[in-house]
């Protein structure tokens, strides 16, 4: 005798979904129903425990607003891992103030070695423009007689000096973005830090 093999297998667990339709019916099918897609609807185990809520079909418009909600869901809950991340790498790197203050006095610190080198430059641009004027003594009664080299140089001396005068005014504002970096952190630190000491 030949028996199927499909005449022993288990019958498939279905899904049993049920709703409450427009004219107030209970509806059962082993389906999603058709009558209640505009209604939630649910869908049960075999057993009768809920597996999970369906909701209602929407229109196109109604569908754009929910892409819409759901993106910027997504979007604050991306926010949010970042700034835990962000709080959990400034706990490792801080995990107390001493450790801040000392980043902020050696972030600082690079900066005025930045600002030290530019003056030692500029002071040797004012040296040459002492010797360029002294250069151009020569031709205090009629100017145009300098030497086009000479001119240059003078020139040369002017740009390179603002130059110094611009980057250290810069270098200048880069402490005061340092300094600013760090109190943002510190503040955020400080709400981290009595975070963690609570019992």
């Amino acid at each position: 005798m030949v028996f199927l093999a499909a005449s022993f297998a288990p019958v498939a667990a279905q899904s049993i979904y049920t709703c409450v339709d427009s004219k107030g019916r209970t509806i059962t099918a082993d389906r999603p129903i058709a009558e209640c897609s505009d209604r939630p609807q649910r869908e049960l185990a075999p057993s009768g425990v809920l597996k999970r809520q369906i909701g209602p079909t929407l229109t196109d418009q109604e569908q754009v607003v929910q892409d819409e909600k759901d993106r910027r869901l997504a979007e604050k809950r991306a926010h949010e891992l970042d700034e835990r991340r962000r709080d959990r790498a400034l706990l490792q790197r801080y995990p107390a103030r001493l450790a801040h203050d000392e980043a902020r006095a050696a972030s600082l610190v690079q900066v005025d070695e930045v600002i030290k080198t530019s003056m030692k430059i500029r002071a040797e641009l004012q040296e040459q423009r002492k010797a360029i004027e002294n250069e151009f003594e020569f031709y205090a009664r009629d100017p145009s007689k300098a030497p086009a080299a000479l001119k240059r140089r003078l020139e040369d001396n002017e740009k390179n000096f603002s130059g110094q005068r611009k980057f250290i005014a810069d270098q200048e504002q880069e402490k005061k973005r340092v300094n600013q970096r760090f109190d943002d952190e510190l503040a955020r630190l400080n709400q981290l830090w009595a975070m963690v000491a609570r019992p």
